[in-house]
């Protein structure tokens, strides 16, 4: 999600707007997104910081359609919208919605007229400042394989974060989570042959949900590579600390299943309808946890829709036996005084909303660490929002980072000035491959919420793996009654219920 991060490729403070976004239109095999029929679609980029809100994305074609309390009109949106040769990415009866592309302003008012519709509302992009720091990692740092033992990973000395939340303890004890656990990514995409994840990710069930992503991804990397391709380097980072091979970065697991929803595209703009569709998906195809480094804000008086919408999709997930874990967002807001303002999506029902900690100081990139479970000066607060807390990284200097691998099909871009000061920005100018394989293999790294928040997901796989299938209500219980209370006792504004703590969520220690 929003990460505070800077990037080698000068990519800092870019800010587009989806109706600013030019690709070639594509023309679709079949008039569904399916895991089965999307395997030329592409993938999608959120290394986001800062959200500067919502923006209507109709100029795109991409709509959601929201359907009566009760009503079955799936069927009959999915003829109006093959009628009429748009793209169906997604409908559901239960929790009634669908996402639609490519359609008419007459389409629009006929979906609008179907029995059991609601209403027919413009998608809502949120646009995200993103930047990232890389390095090479050298050809003597060759990594081999230690799911047995993470710790022995070649990057561990960087990873105070994993140190933090005793994750070493926990890894001691055998808790180094299951392949029955899987957790999905809902972010830019996953570097699914990047050597800490090859093997982690379930490819039947990653699927791109921004068919307006496929072009871009076909041009720069050919039609070979799979769907799931991580396009910005994000997602990719964020996978590997829920579950990582760990040969040269250790994750809080070895052995979790992940996949991934794209729902992003590669210029930092985030679809509404397909992140609600992510998330519907990543259900229906068994995701113990879902993953969201991802979120915005909206006044909620001027999207009512939507708050109702999110809110059954999340109950939805919960009632399915789903557990979403969120990032707090990274705008050092006071959550419990936001006024009419719906944070996307710490205040969605059933969430762990995690904010982030970090050190105020590191003298290398392998320490000493000072004070690692410091309150980061950018994360959201707020007693009524945050869960829980966890490492997320220091901005006093990069050695504070969270560090993980970079995809090898990053992209680097740049937004070009505007012309004049009343001028729209012109499209976004891409400048090449940010982390390119024939280079060899290189380190991606950040601070922000989008970081804390997979920590904690890895340690809820854990508990699964480690407890079994519980209720997600009953994971939330067990996360907060093991975390460290630190801060305020017992709730406090920025630690929730405490800093997650690993080892102590699996009982490895007391």
């Amino acid at each position: 999600m929003r990460s505070l991060v800077s990037r080698t490729a000068t990519i800092a403070g870019a800010i587009v707007a989806a109706a600013c976004v030019y690709d070639a239109p594509l023309t679709p095999t079949g008039n569904t997104i399916t895991a089965a029929n999307v395997s030329n679609t592409s993938a999608a980029q959120l290394a986001g910081t800062v959200s500067r809100g919502p923006t209507s994305s109709s100029a795109s074609n991409r709509y959601v359609v929201l359907f009566r309390a009760g009503s079955a009109a799936s069927a009959a949106v999915s003829a109006e919208v093959q009628k009429t040769g748009g793209l169906l990415e997604g409908a559901y009866d239960d929790p009634g919605f669908a996402v639609i592309s490519g359609v008419s302003n007459d389409a629009v008012g006929r979906l609008a007229s179907i029995n059991g519709v609601a209403d027919v509302l413009p998608d809502v992009e949120f646009t995200l400042e993103s930047s990232s720091t890389t390095e090479s990692l050298g050809t003597d740092d060759a990594g081999i394989a230690s799911a047995e033992s993470p710790q022995t990973a070649t990057q561990f000395a960087r990873q105070w974060g994993m140190r933090a939340i005793q994750a070493d303890a926990a890894w001691a004890r055998g808790a180094l989570g299951s392949p029955e656990v899987s957790v999905a990514i809902l972010d830019t995409g996953i570097d699914y042959q990047w050597p800490d994840l090859d093997g982690r990710v379930d490819l039947t069930r990653s699927i791109s949900l921004r068919p307006d992503e496929d072009a871009r991804l076909v041009t720069w990397f050919g039609s070979a590579v799979n769907p799931i391709s991580d396009l910005n380097g994000h997602g990719t980072l964020v996978s590997s600390i829920v579950s990582s091979n760990s040969g040269r970065f250790a994750g809080v697991t070895t052995r979790t299943t992940l996949f991934g929803v794209k729902v992003c595209i590669v210029f930092n703009s985030c679809s509404t309808g397909a992140i609600l569709n992510g998330i519907v998906y990543a259900v229906n195809h068994g995701a113990d946890v879902i993953n969201m480094s991802l979120g915005g804000a909206f006044p909620k008086s001027a999207f009512p829709g939507f708050v109702s919408l999110i809110n059954r999709v999340f109950d939805y997930a919960n009632k399915n036996g789903t557990l979403i874990v969120v990032a707090a967002g990274n705008e050092g807001s006071d959550l419990d005084h936001n006024g009419n303002i719906y944070a996307t999506y710490c205040n969605s029902p059933h969430v762990v909303c995690v904010s982030a900690t970090g050190p105020t100081g590191a003298a290398t990139g392998v320490g000493p660490f000072i004070n690692p479970d410091a309150i980061a000066p950018y994360t959201n607060f707020g007693r009524s929002a945050i869960s829980l807390a966890a490492p997320g990284g220091g901005v006093t200097t990069i050695n504070a980072f969270v560090w993980g691998p970079c995809s090898q099909t990053a992209l680097a871009w740049h937004q070009p000035p505007r012309p004049t000061p009343t001028s729209p920005l012109p499209p976004p100018v891409i400048d090449g491959p940010l982390c390119p394989r024939s280079l060899g293999l290189f380190r991606l790294g950040g601070a922000g919420t989008s970081f804390s928040s997979p920590h904690v997901a890895g340690v809820a796989a854990s508990v699964i793996a480690s407890t079994g299938r519980q209720s997600p209500s009953q994971v939330r219980a067990i996360l907060r009654n093991t975390s460290d209370d630190l801060g305020q006792p017992g709730t406090d504004p920025f630690y929730g219920k405490g800093r997650v703590n690993a080892a102590r969520a699996v009982g490895a220690i007391p």
